[in-house]
């Protein structure tokens, strides 16, 4: 429910007994969702009652069966040992919200939500900026490409399916993923469908449908913040480097988050330096490709790197680089449909 209620019945659930079955449905005009339980329904009917004082009432009661009765304006709930009456409001309130899924595109449940967690942490929180408070789903002829950016790292993630239902660009907030992301848990596949004239999208997983408006405006040319030529690749323990990037850490929020990356021949050195609590330095062994001079020296925020490796769930990662003020490419080597820009600090 809405945290922030414009109208009453939004901080409220909608229950809706109907064909032997029990509907909970949620709204705050932006997104909504609906979930259907199995119930033994003696007589249909709806209304609304406060989703705060429902929750804190089920998470309190004993695992069993419960009975809900609706008399005029109030719930009734009651089980083996308790009884409670909660005030609501008519159900005729209630925002309408979708049902069900209509010419929808099947996607796999793991597959979707792996590429998800790759991009949902580049997400900004800028509000000024509303195209990159989402993730903008790019379909192609048999497949779709996540993108999220919030203008200092980019990450893209791609998907082989077919999606013949969906226009070439649309933008779906955070938010909705991020609810459309725990309803994937144990799920193998769902459905996902989009309507063009309310601008609204619809993922049905299981027993819910989840439903959301898509963000209007545009969003930046991501293809050209790609660099198209690399000059210098380093390859690097996962594990290895997050640890010395953790490390860096601990200085490097003192300056900003500014953590150094000196690049030599066979290894990568992590600084950080701060004139109020310390430095450190870190050696990383690395087999590095294509560097000319002695060294190159990049700085980024450490805090974008930890994102990015804690995204990788491979033993290495690969980093390429064309100059200090360009850019960097960071990748996993067994995952070609993964990518990950950052833009560096100027030193």
């Amino acid at each position: 429910t809405s945290s922030r209620v414009q109208l009453p019945v939004l901080a409220n659930i909608l229950f809706t007994a109907s064909k032997n079955k029990l509907f909970l449905s949620s709204t705050n005009l932006e997104s909504s969702i609906k979930i259907a339980v199995g119930a033994k329904v003696e007589k249909e009917g709806e209304i609304t009652v406060p989703g705060k004082t429902v929750a804190e009432i089920v998470q309190n009661l004993d695992a069993g069966r419960i009975t809900l009765s609706a008399q005029k304006e109030s719930l009734e709930i009651g089980s083996d040992n308790f009884a409670s009456t909660i005030s609501g409001m008519n159900a005729s309130d209630f925002p309408n919200i979708p049902g069900s899924v209509v010419k929808s595109s099947v996607l796999s449940g793991d597959n979707f939500k792996t590429s998800l967690a790759k991009v949902l942490f580049a997400v900004s929180s800028d509000e000024t900026r509303a195209a990159l408070t989402g993730v903008l789903l790019v379909a192609g002829e048999n497949s779709i490409k996540l993108v999220a950016t919030d203008g200092f790292r980019l990450s893209q993630s791609s998907l082989k399916i077919d999606v013949k239902e969906i226009k070439k660009h649309i933008i779906i907030p955070k938010n909705c993923l991020i609810e459309l992301e725990k309803l994937l848990v144990g799920e193998s596949e769902f459905k996902m469908s989009v309507s063009e004239s309310d601008k609204q999208i619809v993922f049905e997983v299981g027993n819910a449908v989840l439903s959301s408006r898509l963000i209007e405006g545009d969003y930046p040319d991501f293809e050209r913040i790609i660099p198209k030529s690399l000059k210098v690749d380093v390859d690097v323990d996962r594990l290895e480097f997050l640890k010395a990037v953790k490390l860096g850490g601990v200085f490097a929020r003192d300056v900003a988050n500014v953590l150094k990356l000196e690049i030599e021949d066979g290894f990568v050195n992590v600084l950080a330096d701060s004139t109020k609590s310390g430095s450190q330095k870190t050696k990383v062994d690395a087999r590095v490709g294509g560097l000319d001079t002695k060294n190159m020296v990049m700085a980024f925020n450490y805090k974008f790197l930890e994102d990015f490796l804690n995204s990788v769930d491979d033993e290495n990662i690969k980093m390429s680089f064309t100059d200090p003020n360009s850019p960097g490419v960071f990748a996993n080597p067994k995952d070609k449909d993964y990518l990950h820009i950052i833009m560096p600090v100027k030193l």
